[in-house]
């Protein structure tokens, strides 16, 4: 259970470290790849549940994770090229990075039920952090109207992956 609570708390400090640290105005290219890779960060955490997990619920979850995640980056990646934009890497999208191949590397390391309690106590604790910096960070600093609402369009479905992601967790409260 300490395991799983570190993992939660390091993905949580990784993304506000990364929103400190970063606090300075990103440009639209960076806000492109910020979104971009925090997406592409989920389908690797939900391929990884598909290859391990052996909870439908669990499983059902890591699927919508995959489909949803994948469409917002094929989204994001229209508009870019639409609008002639090259997603820039940046301070906050590379703490993404690492933070992320961190907590692979803790996901892959655990198998049955503490797989799927770890993953889905990520998965809400990952879906409040992104939340929180597409509302605070990267919908403030989008200059570009269309990718400012691409922005605001997804939080809906964050805040549905989240409200999903607490209903599967309570599965596993107390375990």
């Amino acid at each position: 259970m300490k395991v799983i609570n570190a993992v939660m708390v390091f993905a949580m400090m990784v993304f506000a470290s990364a929103y400190a640290q970063v606090t300075p105005k990103l440009t639209d290219p960076e806000i492109a790849s910020v979104a971009v890779v925090a997406n592409q960060i989920d389908v690797n955490y939900a391929a990884i549940a598909k290859a391990k997990s052996k909870n439908a619920d669990v499983l059902k979850f890591a699927q919508t994770m995959s489909d949803d995640h994948t469409a917002v980056i094929k989204q994001a990646v229209a508009l870019v090229t639409k609008l002639g934009v090259t997603p820039k890497d940046n301070a906050l999208s590379q703490k993404l990075m690492s933070g992320a191949e961190k907590t692979k590397k803790q996901l892959s390391a655990k198998s049955g039920k503490a797989f799927d309690k770890a993953y889905i106590d990520n998965e809400v604790s990952y879906h409040k952090t992104v939340i929180s910096t597409v509302e605070k960070v990267l919908i403030p600093q989008s200059q570009n109207a269309e990718l400012k609402k691409l922005l605001q369009d997804v939080v809906p479905t964050l805040k549905a992956h989240l409200d999903h992601a607490e209903m599967v967790q309570k599965e596993f409260a107390g375990k």
